[in-house]
C-alpha cells in the first residue's frame, strides 16, 4: 500500500516537472519572438535621434533584453513626438516608446525644473516590457 502511494506521489511529481518544463519553454519561447519583434524598432529610433549606449541580453529561465538609448532634448519638442507618435500608430513598441517619453516630458513640466541632459530611455524586454525614461542622467539606479 505504501508502494502504491509513493508510485502515485512519484508520477504526479513527474507530471507537474513536465508541465512546468513545458510552460517554461512555452514562455522563453514567447519571449524570444517578443524579443525579435523589439529589435526591429531600434533602426527607427536611431533614426529618430535616440542612439544606443547599452545592449545586453540576460538568457536565464525568464529571458530579458535592455536596451539603453540616449538622445538630446531639442530633437524632441512635444510637436515632433505627437508627429511620430501619428507616423507609428501601427506599431506598438514605437507607439510605447515615444508615448512614455511624451508622459515623461509633461510630467516633468509641471515640476518646473530644468531640463537636464541627456534624454535616456531605457527598455527593458521581457513578457511584460518596461519602458523607463530619464531626463538627466541616474545617479542611482
Amino acid at each position: 500500500m505504501l508502494d502504491k502511494i509513493q508510485k502515485a506521489l512519484h508520477d504526479v511529481t513527474e507530471s507537474i516537472k513536465t508541465q512546468a518544463s513545458s510552460i517554461g519553454d512555452s514562455a522563453k519561447e514567447k519571449t524570444y519572438r517578443l524579443i525579435e519583434e523589439w529589435l526591429k524598432i531600434f533602426p527607427k529610433l536611431e533614426i529618430y535621434g535616440l542612439q544606443i549606449t547599452s545592449f545586453s541580453l540576460g538568457v536565464a529561465l525568464s529571458p530579458s533584453l535592455e536596451v539603453e538609448l540616449k538622445g538630446d532634448h531639442e530633437k524632441f519638442p512635444i510637436e515632433r513626438i505627437d508627429e511620430i507618435l501619428q507616423e507609428n500608430k501601427g506599431s506598438a513598441a514605437m507607439f510605447s516608446v515615444f508615448n512614455t517619453i511624451k508622459m515623461t516630458y509633461n510630467l516633468h513640466r509641471q515640476t518646473y525644473a530644468n531640463l537636464e541632459e541627456p534624454l535616456i530611455v531605457k527598455i527593458k524586454i521581457r513578457l511584460s516590457p518596461e519602458i523607463k525614461v530619464y531626463i538627466g542622467k541616474p545617479i542611482i539606479e
